[in-house]
């Protein structure tokens, strides 16, 4: 009598999740976390988010940020690739766009998870607050801003921000 091994036919592999499921999973995860800084921090809009989390989303196609400086910062400072201008503030006086929203409405649809950038994270949270309030509903903050907060001696890049993080960025 011969003897042989009892069959052992390969289980199925465990089911190994597409590069899209993983992506959607963490950028679920990152929306998840910025909608929490929202509740705990009071915030009237979506949520916030670090420049890191802002990149991962616009990156995976999850988000688009839009940069709500001035032209000039736009144009001269440098700003995200493939991010559109939408002006918070225009002119010398920085005097509030009128067309804000309508503007917006022309880059992203109400429901489009949109991220807000300005120069510090100032702007944008009111931007955010304003397009809220016109009736967009996944509008987020990006943190830090472009360029960071201002430094004991009046400079900025040095403190945070898209730049100092070495993120993408390019400037006309």
């Amino acid at each position: 009598m011969l003897a042989t091994a009892p069959s052992s036919l390969p289980s199925a592999p465990p089911e190994i999740p597409s590069l899209a499921t993983t992506a959607d999973a963490s950028a679920d995860a990152i929306l998840v976390a910025a909608s929490a800084r929202a509740a705990s921090e009071h915030l009237p809009y979506a949520g916030s988010l670090t420049p890191q989390e802002a990149w991962a989303l616009a990156s995976a196609g999850a988000a688009l940020i839009i940069d709500v400086r001035t032209s000039e910062e736009y144009k001269y400072v440098g700003h995200v690739p493939g991010s559109p201008l939408v002006q918070w503030q225009t002119g010398p006086a920085l005097a509030k766009n009128p067309r804000f929203a309508k503007e917006l409405a022309s880059k992203a649809g109400k429901d489009e998870v949109i991220l807000l950038l300005c120069r510090s994270g100032k702007r944008s949270a009111a931007a955010a607050e304003a397009a809220t309030r016109a009736g967009f509903s996944r509008v987020f903050n990006i943190r830090e801003g472009f360029e960071g907060d201002i430094t004991s001696d009046g400079q900025r890049g040095s403190a945070g921000g898209w730049r100092f993080h070495g993120l993408p960025w390019v400037q006309d």
